[in-house]
């Protein structure tokens, strides 16, 4: 008996011990990588030919890859050509056999002014097609293609090109043999040049210039850049041959005293005349041409922001005479919305349409060319988003929004249409879903694929009152049942308040045992400018399906401080709050799904995240310590004083500081005859001088927090999150006498590049030894590749 009961009871710890095994073999089945074989085409790509409501597209399930036609005035779907066919005409031409379940043809394009003519190419070879009586013929064969030089900037009617050489803006005539080079500016300089890239070191070769020609093409504009007191940044090569290479560019940084200065010049190619818009008005300020004339090229619609993002000017610039004029202003706090801010110009100049937050929920506007408000086209407690079409001729405007009907997720986006001038929004996507628009331009007809995070997406054709006319696809997923994928789930958690819904995603092992306990993993993207949230169908979820496999419940929900599809108090909650704004409603809403699912172990809690998320996921072990066990952090931007400026200053606000100054005035040295600098001290007058101070929290500060396991990866060449942010964390690190993880990517800059697949499964290791406690070694987890 006691034999028998000790054989159980190991067997028993032989169970138990094995279920804590990272499941590594099904993480690297569910990879990403790995997964691509067993689905086909998740969405319809509509393309319309000219003008027509007649489009094209291809199609790809487990049963092969379809091209259709369609005709959306008559409801007539129908394929190209059948596949078999066209696998048998292309052999017959070319003596090749070709795959009808998967024709390698490339470059559709319909002939000019025809919907049943086009041609495409297989291989090196040109072939035309005609669709009403199937007959295909060789049209050209294609050598080996030259490739197209990048540096000329055609203008709009391609009779000239402009360019940039040692800094400065030449224009030449094009498909003229005899045409020379002009010249049109000297003052070009590195740093301060007419080139895209300033940084440009080569002398006398011509390269791509930063500028855009007037629609009529008899104008061009500039708007240039003077980079020459920016601080330099470095990073360092270390694979480069035959020796490391030092890489230098040009960063502005939150707080500082030289940022980037943007000047406005338009040039007139018959007179070769330049003018220098006085755009001037504060101190560092950003500009930002939005419309150039169509028909004459006389007018300029311009966007100019302060420094702290507060002040905002629509500007019409007179493309003649350089004159500057204010079409209308906004003011707003803690700072504009740069995801949604924009404008649309119709009717040459005279209708201006535009986004603002000014109620606290983004709307669309309507203004005159003199900048006098006409009427709000949208009205409402909800989030305007892009616009997607406008109907000029019909006067109606299609554009998405989020939040407006009552039972839809806030995060999907629908498609709504009204009228510019008298408003009355119309709801064309009725299903709550995730909706595309791609639509024809006459305005008839858009075709949109929809679905959600648990519902596989469906193309339709559709009316521009949404009528259904035409189901078009459902994407095919069978491979991936068979193969034993599932789908997530949709979460809600409330924040810290208690009061707001926070949305989200949940990932389970697809072997899930609901009698388990299982650790959890966050997998977070704090914003300000957008939440890494799979709203739509995804297989992947990112990193997420494969992370779970291992043995984990993975969730990514959403932050107060995130997200701008929810109003300006939402997506502004962190601003002066960088660093931490995010970390309690994750704390807190892990510790809600866990009270709700009993399966999650809230002993035993990780988080991950890059670039923000870096910054999040180790701002989250340092500030609570006790409550997650494990970090990944991949490129983190730390340190938020050595990031880009933009991002730093607008998220988490600069101060500008005003200091009356003396005036300064020069008087002449009689007898040395030179001129000399003194204060006024006579004068009452004093001048005020505006500087900028912006400061924010980082994760250094608090890495004497540290209590659990913390990964820390970077790329070496990082020119987006330096790898100083990363460093300098290490550092604190070490002078706090902690125990970390650290890894740098040799040759990798922000996103990995093939170095991925290589972090991902370092990731595993990391959460399954210290969530799981399997520490198999490296060598037999190769394996798994």
């Amino acid at each position: 008996m006691k034999l028998h009961f000790l054989l159980n009871a190991l067997l028993l710890f032989s169970v138990l011990t094995s279920a804590q095994k990272a499941d590594f073999a099904s993480a690297e089945k569910y990879r990403g990588d790995n997964l691509i074989p067993k689905y086909g085409d998740l969405a319809v790509n509509a393309n319309w030919i000219e003008e027509s409501d007649i489009f094209w597209y291809s199609f790809k399930t487990s049963a092969g890859k379809n091209f259709y036609y369609v005709n959306s005035a008559i409801k007539s779907k129908q394929p190209m050509f059948e596949s078999k066919f066209m696998a048998a005409e292309l052999r017959k031409l070319t003596y090749h056999p070709y795959n009808d379940l998967d024709l390698p043809i490339k470059d559709i394009k319909f002939e000019k002014k025809s919907t049943t003519k086009l041609t495409f190419t297989v291989d090196s070879i040109k072939f035309l097609f005609d669709i009403t009586t199937q007959k295909l013929l060789i049209k050209d064969t294609i050598g080996k293609e030259k490739k197209k030089p990048s540096w000329p900037v055609y203008s709009s009617d391609s009779t000239w090109f402009a360019y940039a050489k040692n800094h400065n803006l030449y224009i030449m005539k094009a498909k003229d043999k005899d045409s020379v080079e002009i010249q049109l500016t000297t003052d070009g300089e590195r740093y301060y040049s007419y080139a895209r890239n300033s940084e440009d070191t080569t002398r006398n070769k011509k390269v791509r210039a930063n500028v855009d020609w007037f629609k009529n093409s008899k104008k061009l504009y500039v708007q240039k850049q003077d980079e020459r007191k920016v601080k330099d940044l470095f990073v360092i090569d270390v694979l480069a041959q035959p020796r490391p290479k030092l890489e230098t560019y040009r960063y502005s940084m939150p707080g500082e005293q030289f940022v980037p200065q943007t000047e406005l010049l338009i040039f007139d190619v018959a007179t070769k005349k330049r003018i220098d818009v006085d755009v001037k008005k504060w101190k560092d300020q950003t500009i930002r041409v939005a419309w150039s004339s169509q028909k004459a090229a006389d007018k300029l619609i311009l966007i100019r922001k302060d420094r702290p993002l507060k002040h905002l000017d629509v500007c019409l610039v007179n493309a003649e005479t350089g004159a500057l004029s204010v079409l209308f202003s906004e003011e707003t706090w803690p700072y504009f919305n740069d995801e949604y801010t924009r404008l649309s110009v119709l009717n040459e100049g005279n209708d201006i349409i535009w986004w603002s937050e000014r109620t606290g929920w983004g709307q669309l506007y309507l203004y005159d060319g003199k900048g006098n408000l006409k009427n709000q086209i949208t009205n409402g407690y909800f989030v305007t988003g892009r616009v997607e079409q406008i109907d000029t001729i019909g006067r109606m405007l299609y554009f998405e929004a989020f939040g407006r009907e009552q039972g839809v997720h806030p995060y999907y986006s629908m498609k709504y249409k009204a009228s510019i001038d008298r408003g009355g929004m119309a709801l064309i996507t009725k299903e709550g879903a995730n909706h595309s628009f791609s639509m024809s331009k006459s305005g008839k007809y858009f075709v949109d694929t929809y679905s959600t995070v648990d519902k596989v997406p469906e193309a339709v054709l559709r009316d521009n009152n949404g009528n259904i006319i035409l189901s078009l696809e459902k994407a095919d997923i069978s491979q991936l049942y068979k193969a034993g994928w599932k789908m997530p789930e949709t979460i809600v958690v409330k924040a810290k308040d208690g009061v707001t819904d926070l949305y989200g995603v949940m990932y389970k092992p697809f072997n899930f045992d609901s009698t388990r306990k299982y650790p959890v993993i966050s997998y977070v993207y704090p914003g300000p400018q957008t939440e890494s949230v799979q709203y739509s169908f995804t297989v992947t979820g990112g990193k997420n399906v494969a992370l779970a496999q291992l043995g984990f419940i993975v969730v990514n929900f959403g932050h107060r401080g995130g997200s701008p599809m929810r109003n300006n108090y939402y997506h502004t909650f962190g601003y002066n709050d960088l660093r931490d704004y995010a970390l309690a409603d994750d704390k807190y809403g892990i510790e809600q799904l866990a009270d709700r699912y009993k399966f999650i172990d809230i002993n035993k809690v990780g988080i991950y995240g890059h670039s923000g998320g870096g910054f999040m996921s180790t701002a989250a072990i340092l500030s609570y310590p006790d409550f997650y066990s494990v970090a990944v952090s991949s490129s983190g931007n730390h340190d938020n004083n050595i990031y880009n400026q933009w991002w730093g200053e607008t998220h988490n606000g600069v101060t500008q500081i005003e200091k009356k100054v003396g005036k300064k005035g020069e008087v002449k040295d009689s007898l040395n005859k030179k001129r000399i600098e003194v204060k006024d001290s006579l004068s009452k007058k004093k001048e005020t001088e505006i500087s900028f101070k912006g400061t924010v929290e980082n994760n250094e500060d608090i890495a004497k927090n540290l209590k659990g396991y913390l990964l820390l990866t970077t790329g070496d060449i990082d020119n987006n999150v330096h790898p100083g942010n990363t460093l300098r964390v290490v550092d604190a690190l070490i002078k706090a006498n902690k125990r970390f993880d650290f890894m740098m990517l040799p040759g990798q800059r922000h996103a990995y590049g093939n170095d991925v697949p290589y972090f991902d499964r370092l990731m595993w290791y990391y959460f399954a030894e210290h969530l799981l406690g399997d520490y198999r070694t490296n060598v037999d987890l190769l394996d798994f590749k």
